[in-house]
């Protein structure tokens, strides 16, 4: 695979940001004039990193680049500070990761490399913090995207924080200026899923957990919520698991094969 390290100067993070994008290497039976100038755009993962992460974890930690290669596959891994993927207006001159990614980097994507526009074409994946931007994208942008994938991560009932609060969530509060527009922005998911639950607008969502996680009863928590909404959702449980990359490389290639992405060539 061809593996691009790009730093530009985003309008919507107001500062330099860097990005890793794998791409599907030439085939040593097509000369580089045919391969480079047949116009052909490929499928596009879209993969997140979790808190304290960046966008070296992925091809650093897990055998991705090998497994989009064996798929054909444009795997795009932007960093994302702590951010939660959101929306922090209040930061130094604005940090908007939360547009960011729909209204910067996918366009500068989808024209300048060749990456797929189509959502039958896109799919979005994170784990833990990035797990929580990918379903927040899911349900926010369902026209985007095809499937999501939210490993080691759920969705939270919001209504279980307005009074006890941990530190991360009072921050996303106050930064939202409050709890009443915190509980009725793009972040509640929780509450859109319900919304959105049986209207078949959705891209197709595969959630997966280590039964040794930290945030393994939280996901039991929402697997039983969404039963009880009637969500269309796909649920994986790992035993012997904890919040480990050994458990994201063998959960990413679960959710490539439930993007339906097996037999590419």
């Amino acid at each position: 695979m061809a593996l691009v390290q790009m730093n530009f100067e985003s309008q919507y993070l107001g500062n330099n940001h860097e990005t890793s994008i794998i791409l599907p290497d030439k085939p040593r039976g097509k000369t580089p004039r045919e391969f480079y100038g047949s116009g052909e755009r490929y499928k596009v993962l879209w993969l997140l990193h979790g808190t304290f992460g960046d966008h070296s974890d992925w091809v650093r930690k897990s055998m991705i680049e090998l497994y989009a290669s064996e798929k054909n596959l444009v795997v795009v891994m932007p960093s994302a500070l702590n951010s939660n993927f959101s929306n922090w207006p209040k930061f130094t001159i604005g940090y908007n990761w939360y547009d960011y990614l729909t209204e910067e980097l996918m366009p500068l994507v989808q024209n300048w490399f060749p990456a797929s526009a189509r959502r039958e074409d896109n799919f979005i994946a994170g784990l833990s913090m990035g797990g929580e931007g990918a379903i927040k994208y899911a349900v926010n942008h369902p026209d985007k995207f095809a499937a999501a994938a939210i490993l080691s991560m759920a969705p939270r009932n919001f209504a279980a924080l307005k009074d006890s609060p941990n530190e991360r969530a009072q921050n996303s509060i106050d930064n939202a200026g409050g709890f009443e527009n915190y509980f009725n922005s793009y972040e509640n998911v929780w509450e859109k899923l319900r919304e959105l639950a049986g209207k078949k607008v959705l891209p197709r969502l595969y959630f997966a957990c280590g039964k040794e996680d930290f945030l393994y009863t939280m996901y039991g928590e929402f697997k039983q919520y969404a039963a009880e909404i009637g969500l269309d959702a796909s649920f994986e449980e790992f035993e012997g698991f904890k919040h480990e990359w050994r458990f994201w490389d063998l959960s990413i290639q679960r959710a490539l094969s439930f993007f339906g992405l097996d037999d590419q060539f």
